[in-house]
């Protein structure tokens, strides 16, 4: 027999009303109190406010597959810094995860046999977190429209809850 799938939805619409009673952020502005932003995995074993000691309101956290530094990360970081104050950033890339697995050309192929046509946008994926996060780095040095005098990247380890940084590469100006 097999699991009836009962919607996460359904569950989370009960749990707001719960929120709602002892709702106390109304008076909390959109910009982040630490002017912080951070970019990070979608992995659920990366709770970013939780292993930074972060509260809700000191921080923009942009999260995706792998961290990855897509356009719509630079969009939503310049959006950060110019609308709302924000004047570090920090990656923050973990051990262990899913685009270390993927092959990206397989993956597509994939997608394309099933679709009639592959996706336009890359996967992302890298074989060691600590040299993707030094080249994600990099993408936002490179990049005009995002401010980075306050960057840094950090791996969080999955096995042991540490987080360890990750020297910027030299850059040619």
């Amino acid at each position: 027999m097999t699991e009836q799938f009962n919607p996460a939805a359904d569950r989370l619409v009960s749990q707001n009303s719960e929120f709602a009673e002892s709702f106390s952020d109304a008076n909390m502005g959109a910009a982040p109190s630490m002017r912080l932003a951070i970019v990070a995995c979608m992995d659920v074993r990366v709770n970013v406010l939780e292993l930074l000691g972060l509260q809700n309101g000191e921080a923009h956290i942009l999260r995706n597959a792998g961290g990855v530094i897509t356009d719509d990360v630079i969009r939503s970081l310049c959006l950060s810094q110019r609308l709302l104050g924000t004047q570090e950033i920090i990656l923050l890339h973990h051990t262990d995860c899913g685009l270390q697995k993927v092959n990206e050309s397989e993956f597509k192929a994939d997608l394309e046999s099933e679709h009639g046509f592959a996706p336009s946008w890359p996967l992302g994926g890298f074989d060691d977190p600590y040299t993707d996060t030094a080249q994600s780095i990099q993408r936002l040095v490179d990049n005009v429209f995002v401010e980075t005098n306050f960057l840094r990247g950090f791996v969080y380890d999955v096995t042991d809850g540490r987080i360890k940084e990750v020297a910027q590469a030299q850059t040619s100006e």
